[in-house]
């Protein structure tokens, strides 16, 4: 199967929303599979793509998310190269210098030099520096930006005609949440219950706070308005300006107008001359880790230097969930003709896996299944303590979830019957030396549906049979069951540090391909 093409088996979240198993995280603390609904997001690190700069999250605010030393073309979005030119100086030489800081009446009678006489300057050369564009040759010398005298100069930026006005409101607002936040505070404080009879000295003396602060002669304590800032409001007007003089005469060069995307990148007075486009801060960006909203725990936490492309942590439903993948059919598909596909299954982990394939979901207490797969499987409850104040009262209470979990009925989408499995079997753990291992592996008697096996991977025969009404060029959707065994080393309680072995359920459907027309 092609990278490019969608996946034909998608498992179903825990939401009801199916997902291929590369968009699909696995949560070891709840267990259950996560896809992008499941998970909320929390911004880690701002860093600089150019520079790989790390920059804190107040700077990054009051740098309004952009970089300070990177740019970007504002024709082609590529990041501007600082480059660097000579230009000729003229300085002068050390006996001028010396000669006009001695004032003296001596040497005003002097007379002029000769045309034979030493120069009285030295020719130099000052570097300069200008932005490039490699990509497009656009330049800062275009819009007649003035050269810097270092690399990292200060280079100037078009200011917003309205950037005045919207720097007031800016302020305006701020003190009148800053206000609304004392009086919240201050609410709080006094709502709140006192811990004991007398609190205070002014409680028992039966004195009040603002009594003591007259006769101490201090000025009433009281919460900062916000200032009184008259802004004019914004009122629409109906003039449009013209046109330009010359748009009926003169020819029209569609290489001086600027495109949609160039004039979304300035959008403070959008020009639509290429002529007054200036470089734009290169924007910055995030490192973001995932959280599962039921019990908050980190799903994925990446490194925080930005040259690292490595996690801390990455629960990736492809680590953790056997992987199916679809190989082909074994006869063309037709309606109510039974039929068989071929599915590679392959184990992520390092411990062995228990599978076993159904047509539905048995009942919770029929979900273990007999003798063999009841060893293999250990399910205990696992019991957590919600604070170190209640676990040290000796109080056992159930994990407290943040967020409500309502189950969301996975809709059938499936058209075909299969054919359940008569039996489990079992998948070996990863080893990846076994992938470089010549050694013959020794015939073992296996159950009649496996094809072939080798390492952590399996090759099964499922059976099953398209629905009888369906018309020709109609995709046919496989939906079962497969119930694995997963091996949890994080335990959530604190006196058990042993793995325990869970067993747990996925729904999966897998699209076979198309009805064939009949000859």
């Amino acid at each position: 199967m092609s990278f490019m093409q969608p996946s034909p088996v998608k498992y179903a979240c825990s939401c009801g929303i199916l997902n291929p198993i590369n968009k699909l995280f696995f949560c070891r603390h709840c267990p259950k599979l996560r896809c992008g609904y499941c998970v909320c997001t929390e911004i880690e690190s701002h860093f600089c793509s150019n520079c790989l700069e790390n920059i804190p999250s107040s700077e990054a605010r009051h740098k309004k998310n952009c970089c300070a030393n990177c740019f970007d073309c504002p024709c082609c979005q590529h990041t501007l190269s600082a480059r660097a030119a000579t230009v000729p100086v003229v300085r002068k030489s050390e006996e001028t210098k010396e000669g006009e800081s001695k004032e003296s009446p001596a040497a005003a009678a002097t007379p002029p030099a000769t045309a034979s006489s030493k120069p009285s300057a030295i020719p130099t050369t000052k570097k300069i520096y200008y932005l490039s564009c490699l990509s497009c040759r656009w330049t800062t010398r275009d819009v007649g930006i003035p050269d810097q005298g270092v690399a990292s100069g200060t280079w100037p930026e078009n200011e917003c005609l309205y950037q005045a006005r919207f720097n007031t409101l800016v302020d305006y607002y701020q003190s009148i949440v800053l206000q609304e936040k004392q009086e919240k505070l201050e609410f709080m404080r006094r709502k709140a219950p006192k811990q004991h009879k007398f609190p205070s000295l002014t409680d028992r003396t039966g004195l009040t706070v603002s009594l003591i602060r007259r006769q101490i002669g201090w000025h009433e304590k009281s919460i900062p308005k916000a200032k009184a800032i008259s802004i004019p409001p914004a009122e629409a007007t109906a003039d449009v300006g013209g046109l330009p003089d010359d748009i009926f005469t003169e020819p029209l060069n569609l290489r001086n107008i600027t495109t949609i995307a160039q004039r979304h990148g300035q959008p403070g007075d959008e020009p639509t001359a290429v002529s007054n486009l200036y470089p734009q801060r290169r924007s910055l960006w995030i490192k973001r880790s995932l959280r599962c909203r039921q019990c908050e725990h980190n799903l994925i936490k990446p490194e925080y230097h930005p040259t690292s492309i490595k996690y801390r942590i990455q629960l990736f439903a492809s680590y953790h969930v056997p992987e199916v993948l679809m190989v082909r059919c074994e006869q063309p598909l037709q309606p109510g003709k039974a039929n068989a596909i071929l599915l590679k299954l392959s184990n992520p982990t390092m411990y062995d896996m228990t599978i076993r394939i159904l047509s539905g979901l048995p009942p919770e207490e029929a979900l273990i299944s007999p003798e063999a797969f009841q060893q293999a499987c250990k399910i205990k409850e696992e019991v957590v303590t919600s604070s170190p104040l209640v676990r040290g009262i000796g109080l056992t209470l159930s994990r407290q979830n943040s967020t409500r979990e309502v189950k969301r009925e996975v809709e059938d989408v499936s058209n075909a019957e299969i054919v359940p499995l008569e039996s489990e079997f079992v998948l070996s753990q990863r080893d990846d030396s076994k992938e470089f291992d010549e050694d013959v592996q020794l015939p073992t008697e296996e159950p009649k549906f496996i094809v072939w096996r080798k390492g952590n991977k399996v090759l099964i025969r499922l059976q099953f049979t398209p629905a009888d009404e369906l018309p020709p060029s109609t995709d046919v959707m496989l939906g079962f069951f497969m119930q694995y065994t997963y091996v949890n080393t994080v335990s959530n309680a604190s006196d058990k540090k042993e793995p325990t072995t869970h067993a747990l359920h996925s729904r999966i459907f897998i699209n076979a391909g198309a009805i064939e027309k009949a000859n």
